[in-house]
């Protein structure tokens, strides 16, 4: 299959424009490349519902802070590009949306906050909970790029995995808000068929070790559901069993936290609405996020 690849925002609204007049669903899965099953996953599934798909690819320099891994991000667009034409989607209009960080940001873009000029999108009360404590200059970055891309590509329908959760929360939270016509679906974690560990594209800086060791934080989590489906609803104990099977393994954990799927306020009790299970930890310089949804599904 033959993927089609746009630079320019230009091109990508001439061809947006092609799909409305043709009457086609668009979906979009905004990415940061360095490709992995979990990213096709979501370009499949999204080919399920839409008869035309945007993969944008762009590693986007706002999120970062200064002294994070922007430089050392793996750009891989050649191989991105042959993993997307490899997949059996016969009946989907395939395109790359790979901008310049300067179609993006046309005033420039330091991952110095101070220096940074021009629109940028908060969502206050949701990004500065879990990942917002240790990145506060994450969500910021996040919400502004995803805005952008939702301008220039207008999917009927955005898909994001459920790995990222907080970002999934915090992104159909800017739908609702800025009143953006588009369907969020979050899309189950993909796993390591193996050991459990979440696919991601910085699980490439792990060593061998590393890797072994890396999956004990999700065998806790799963601990903690069989206690809520059990019928353990007290927040103290899901979370140690969590640091338990962390600590077994040596993992460096930055935070577990049970959260209301609402606003993502810490939680002591799992109610009716249920709760969201989740936590970063460090394997050596490489910090690592998971979760497990815990009485309710998005």
């Amino acid at each position: 299959m033959s993927t089609q690849v746009l630079h320019t925002v230009e091109e990508m609204r001439k061809w947006r424009d092609e799909q409305r007049m043709s009457g086609a669903q668009v979906g979009l899965v905004a990415t940061m490349g360095a490709l992995h099953s979990g990213h096709l996953h979501l370009v499949q599934t999204a080919a399920t519902e839409c008869a035309s798909v945007v993969v944008s690819i762009f590693v986007n320099p706002a999120q970062f802070a200064p002294h994070e891994d922007l430089q050392e991000y793996p750009r891989t667009l050649s191989s991105d590009i042959a993993q997307l034409q490899s997949l059996s989607l016969p009946d989907t209009s395939l395109v790359v949306f790979a901008p310049r960080v300067s179609d993006m940001y046309p005033r420039g873009i330091s991952t110095n906050r101070t220096l940074q000029r021009g629109a940028f999108i908060e969502m206050l009360g949701l990004s500065e909970m879990l990942e917002g404590g240790t990145r506060p200059h994450f969500f910021r970055g996040v919400c502004t790029v995803v805005a952008k891309l939702f301008h220039a590509t207008e999917p009927h329908r955005a898909y994001f995995g459920q790995k990222d959760v907080q970002q999934c929360c915090v992104i159909k939270a800017m739908v609702d808000d800025l009143l953006f016509p588009l369907h969020i679906k979050v899309v189950p974690t993909v796993r390591d068929k193996e050991s459990g560990l979440a696919l991601s594209s910085r699980n490439v800086y792990l060593t061998r070790e590393e890797k072994e060791r890396a999956p004990a934080f999700y065998h806790g989590l799963c601990r903690a559901k069989e206690l809520f489906e059990s019928g353990v609803v007290e927040g103290d104990k899901l979370l140690e069993v969590v640091r338990e099977e962390a600590e077994k393994c040596g993992l460096d954990v930055e935070y577990v936290c049970l959260s209301s799927p609402d606003d993502l306020q810490s939680v002591d009790v799992v109610d009716g609405r249920g709760a969201i299970l989740s936590g970063a930890w460090r394997m050596g310089s490489t910090r690592l996020i998971d979760n497990i949804l815990l009485g309710f599904e998005f």
